[in-house]
């Protein structure tokens, strides 16, 4: 009789421990917390557009929101490929473009994507920042997404809602593109603290 009470609190203890981890929720995934950290996910691996006039720094200490250093993108007027527009996604891994089985990441329970930035000078036009969108065979399961966002000289916090979303693979974990139409001149900027919550 003792053995079988002993069996049946095992059991019970097992299935509330089920359900304290799965009321826990989804806990924080970093896309970028600090240059080199550990706690970094995804790849800045996807240029787009005009890739060649953008330049990335993902250690600048020029200024940032926490930590010791931030992201700072660079992109010129030049035109280079002629698509007058450029972005960049951060992907898992590397420069998987939906092509690569059992990639990226289960976000499932994340209610929102987000981030820090701020302009150089004030009055940048960020087209549009988002997660996910990346097609093919193994590619995301789903989008979300906000923009244009004209960016001040201020630390300011943006949020992408992701409640209803289908985060069962993410493999693009953040992307932004930007045109010269509303940046003729191009435009420098600044991003810290990318996360899902």
């Amino acid at each position: 009789m003792k053995k079988i009470f002993f069996t049946l609190s095992l059991a019970l203890a097992a299935l509330c421990n089920t359900a304290v981890a799965q009321y826990a929720g989804f806990n924080t995934l970093y896309v970028y917390s600090d240059n080199g950290s550990p706690d970094n996910h995804f790849i800045p691996s996807g240029w787009l557009g005009d890739h060649s006039d953008i330049t990335i720094d993902q250690g600048s200490t020029e200024s940032f929101y926490s930590g010791l250093a931030s992201i700072k993108i660079t992109y010129s007027n030049r035109a280079s490929n002629n698509n007058r527009w450029a972005g960049i996604y951060w992907q898992e891994p590397a420069n998987n473009w939906g092509t690569i089985a059992n990639a990226g990441f289960d976000l499932t329970g994340a209610t929102k994507l987000t981030f820090w930035a701020r302009g150089e000078n004030g009055g940048e036009r960020i087209e549009e920042f988002k997660m996910g969108g990346i097609t093919g065979a193994f590619g995301d399961t789903d989008t979300a997404g906000i923009g244009p966002v004209i960016l001040t000289q201020e630390w300011k916090q943006y949020t992408i809602n992701l409640s209803g979303k289908n985060l069962k693979r993410v493999i693009g974990g953040f992307v932004w593109s930007a045109n010269l139409d509303n940046n003729p001149q191009g435009c420098a900027f600044y991003l810290d603290d990318i996360k899902y919550e």
